[in-house]
C-alpha cells in the first residue's frame, strides 16, 4: 500500500505539468490569434466615427447630441449583430475540417447539396465565389486604409509631417509583406503582445472619455439605434456606409479560423477585443459631445497630449497587424480555392507542424503587395479609401450569412421556421448596409466591385477551363486497366528496354499520357514501370508504415505497378527518396533508382474552335495556367533524368 501511495504521489506532478503545458499552449494560441486575427477589426475605432461625421462626405451626418447617441448605438449593435452573432456564434460553427471562411462554406455547400437540390447549390456556390472575390478586394484595401489612418496621426501632433504620410506608409507596407515568409505563428507571437497593449490602451482611453460624459453609456440601449435609424432614416441610412467600417475584419476573423481555431478566437473576442473597441467608441462619442470640433480626429484627440506620440506608434503597429489579418485570410481563401478547382496549383509553404491552416503563398503575397502600394499612391488618404472599403465588406458579409443558413438547413437540419427568423433578421441588416454603400458607388465603392468582378471572372474561367481540360485529358489518356491489358495481349507491340521509369499521374483510373506516348510512338517500355500518385493528408507527417499503397494492376510479373504515396502537409514529397523505401517484392523487381528516368505529362493548351468558352475566356484561361507551380521542382525530381512529354489539348 505504501508503495502504491508512493507511485500515485509521484505520478501527480507530471499530470499537473501536462495540464500546465496544455494551458500554456491554449494561452499562446489566444495570444497568437490576437496578433493575427483581430488587427483589422481592432483598429476600426481609429477611423469609423471620424468617417461618419466627416463634413466632406457626400451625405454628412450633422453633429448633434441625438445623432451622436444614435451613431454610437448603431455602431455597438452593428458589431453585436454582425460580428458576435453572425460570425462568432453562428458562422464559425460551420467549418470544413477546421478551415473557415466563405470557401469553407462553399465546400460544405457542395458536400450537402445532393440533399437540397443541385440547382440552388450551384447558384449559391457562384454567389459564394463572388463573395470570396470581394474578400480579395478587402485584402487589398485593408492594409492601405489601416496603415494610412494610423500614420495620418502624425498630422494631429505635427501638421508639417503631412507630406511624409504616404512614403512612410509605403515603407511599412513593404516591410510587412517581406516578413510574411516567416510564417503566421512567428508573426503572431511578435504581434500578440502588441495587440494586447493596443486593446488595453484604447479601452483605457475610452474609459477616460466616458468619465467626462457618463451618460454616453445609454447609447448601448437599442432604442437609440432604432430611433435614429427609423426616426431620421434619411440621415441614418447614409451613415451606414461609414458605420460598417466598425465591422471590417469580420470575414478575415472567420477565414483565419484555420490558423488558430474557433475556441481561441471566440475567447479573445469576447473577453478583450469586443469590450475594448466598444469602450473606445463610447469614449469618442463623449469627446464629440464635449466639442463638435473633435470630429476631425476623435480617436487621437481622446488620448492625453503626453500620450499621443506613443499612441501613434502603437496605432501604426496595430494597423500593420490589421493588414496581417486579411493577408493570412487571403492565403487561406487562395489555398481552398485551389483545392476546389477555382485557381491553379500554386506553391504553398506550410509554416506550422501543429496547425495545418498556417500557410504562406508567395504568389499571392507579392500580388497583394503591389496592389496595396498602388492603392496607397493612388488614393493617398484613408478618407479617400473609406468609401471603397465598405462595399467589399458588406457584400462578403451578406453572402456569408446567406450561405451559412443554407448549410445550417442542409447539414444540421435546422427547422425552417428558425432559419426563416434568423436569416430574415440578419440578412435584412446586411442588405441595409449593402444598399447604403451602393450610394457611394461613384465615390469609390466601384473599386472593390471591379476587383471582385475581375477575380470572379478569373476563378470561374479557371474552373470551367479546368473541367474542359480534365474531360479532354481523360479521353486522351484512356482507362489504365484497358491500357495494361493491351500491353499484355500484344495489341500494342512494344520492346522492353532495361531500366526503371517513373510516371507521375493523378491517380490510377487513367493511363499517364507520357507512358501512352512512349508505347504508341516509341514502341518501347521500361523493364520496371512505376506509376506514382501523390496524396497530401491533413496531418503534419505520415508514419512510414502508412506511406505506401502498391497495386500490381492485375498482373504479378509484368514489372508495372501503381504506387500511391501519402505525405503530411509539412513534408516535402521527395519522390526519389520515397521510392527508395520500397522493397523489390513490392515493385515486382528491384528499381534502379540511380539511373531511373522520371516522366511528366505536360499539357500545352491551345485555343480551339469548339464553342466551349468565349474566345476571350479561352485566352484568360491559358494565361492563368502560366502561374501553376512547377511539378518537377516541387516533387524533387532530378533535372538531368526528368523527361517532360508534351501533349496538346484544345479548349
Amino acid at each position: 500500500m505504501a508503495g502504491s501511495r508512493q507511485e500515485t504521489a509521484s505520478a501527480e506532478p507530471p499530470e499537473a505539468h501536462r495540464q500546465l503545458a496544455r494551458d500554456s499552449v491554449r494561452l499562446a494560441v489566444v495570444i497568437g490569434a490576437l496578433g493575427v486575427v483581430f488587427g483589422d477589426i481592432g483598429t476600426s475605432p481609429i477611423y469609423t466615427l471620424q468617417t461618419v461625421f466627416n463634413p466632406d462626405d457626400p451625405h454628412p451626418v450633422p453633429v448633434s447630441t441625438q445623432n451622436v447617441y444614435g451613431v454610437v448605438s448603431l455602431v455597438f449593435w452593428s458589431v453585436m449583430i454582425i460580428v458576435t452573432v453572425t460570425y462568432v456564434l453562428l458562422a464559425m460553427r460551420a467549418d470544413n475540417d477546421g478551415e473557415g471562411g466563405i470557401m469553407a462554406l462553399i465546400t460544405l455547400l457542395r458536400r450537402w447539396s445532393s440533399q437540397r437540390g443541385k440547382r440552388a447549390a450551384t447558384v449559391l456556390a457562384a454567389l459564394g465565389i463572388f463573395g470570396a472575390s470581394l474578400f480579395f478586394g478587402d485584402s487589398m484595401i485593408t492594409p492601405a486604409i489601416s496603415v494610412l489612418s494610423a500614420v495620418e496621426g502624425l498630422k494631429v501632433v505635427e501638421p508639417s509631417l503631412d507630406e511624409a504620410v504616404v512614403p512612410i506608409t509605403a515603407v511599412i507596407i513593404v516591410i510587412l509583406f517581406l516578413v510574411q515568409r516567416r510564417g503566421t505563428a512567428a508573426v503572431g507571437r511578435v504581434f500578440g503582445p502588441v495587440m494586447i497593449a493596443w486593446f488595453l490602451a484604447i479601452g483605457a482611453c475610452g474609459v477616460v472619455g466616458i468619465t467626462e460624459h457618463p451618460d454616453i453609456v445609454r447609447a448601448l440601449w437599442p432604442s437609440y439605434a432604432l430611433s435614429f435609424l427609423f426616426g431620421h432614416f434619411g440621415t441614418a441610412f447614409f451613415s451606414l456606409a461609414a458605420v460598417v467600417l466598425a465591422v471590417t475584419g469580420a470575414e478575415a476573423l472567420y477565414a483565419d479560423m484555420g490558423h488558430f481555431g474557433r475556441r481561441a478566437i471566440t475567447r479573445a473576442w469576447l473577453f478583450l477585443v469586443f469590450p475594448a473597441c466598444i469602450l473606445s467608441y463610447l469614449g469618442q462619442g463623449a469627446l464629440i459631445l464635449d466639442d463638435p470640433k473633435n470630429i476631425s480626429s476623435p480617436f487621437f484627440l481622446l488620448v492625453p497630449d503626453w500620450g499621443r506620440w506613443p499612441m501613434i506608434l502603437l496605432a501604426t503597429a496595430a494597423t500593420v497587424i490589421a493588414s496581417q489579418a486579411v493577408i493570412t485570410g487571403a492565403y487561406s481563401v487562395t489555398s481552398q480555392a485551389a483545392q476546389l478547382g477555382y485557381l491553379p496549383r500554386l506553391r504553398i509553404a506550410h509554416t506550422s507542424e501543429s496547425t495545418i491552416g498556417q500557410i504562406y503563398v508567395p504568389w499571392i503575397n507579392w500580388l497583394l503587395m503591389v496592389s496595396v502600394l498602388t492603392l496607397v499612391f493612388a488614393f493617398r488618404s484613408s478618407a479617400a479609401l473609406a468609401f471603397a472599403f465598405g462595399m467589399a465588406v458588406t457584400g462578403t458579409i451578406t453572402i456569408t450569412t446567406l450561405l451559412f443558413f443554407y448549410v445550417a438547413r442542409a447539414k444540421w437540419g435546422t427547422p425552417k421556421w428558425l432559419i426563416g427568423i434568423g436569416a430574415g433578421v440578419l440578412i435584412f441588416v446586411d442588405l441595409l448596409f449593402v444598399a447604403a454603400n451602393l450610394t457611394k458607388l461613384v465615390h469609390g465603392a466601384w473599386l472593390p466591385l471591379l476587383i471582385g468582378l475581375t477575380t470572379f471572372t478569373v476563378m470561374t474561367t479557371w474552373q470551367r477551363g479546368r473541367s474542359i481540360v480534365t474531360a479532354e485529358r481523360a479521353r486522351h489518356e484512356g482507362p489504365l486497366p484497358e491500357f495494361i491489358d493491351s500491353l499484355q495481349s500484344g495489341a500494342e507491340p512494344t520492346r522492353t528496354v532495361p531500366g526503371t521509369a517513373v510516371f507521375l499521374n493523378r491517380g490510377k483510373e487513367t493511363a499517364p499520357l507520357a507512358l501512352r506516348a512512349n508505347v504508341e510512338h516509341n514502341h518501347v517500355r521500361h523493364q520496371q514501370v512505376v506509376i506514382l500518385s501523390i496524396e497530401t493528408e491533413p496531418v503534419p507527417r505520415v508514419p512510414a508504415d502508412q506511406r505506401f499503397t502498391v497495386d500490381g494492376l492485375g498482373f504479378a510479373d509484368d514489372g508495372i505497378v501503381h504506387v500511391t504515396a501519402r505525405f503530411g502537409y509539412m513534408e516535402t514529397p521527395d519522390v526519389p527518396a520515397t521510392l527508395a523505401m520500397l522493397e523489390p517484392a513490392d515493385t515486382e523487381g528491384p528499381l534502379d533508382l540511380g539511373q531511373a528516368s522520371y516522366f511528366l505529362s505536360k499539357i500545352e493548351l491551345r485555343r480551339g474552335k469548339a464553342p466551349t468558352m468565349a474566345p476571350w475566356r479561352k485566352r484568360l484561361f491559358i494565361a492563368t495556367s502560366y502561374i501553376t507551380a512547377d511539378a518537377a521542382e516541387y516533387f524533387g525530381l532530378p533535372g538531368d533524368r526528368t523527361v517532360i512529354m508534351g501533349s496538346h489539348i484544345e479548349v
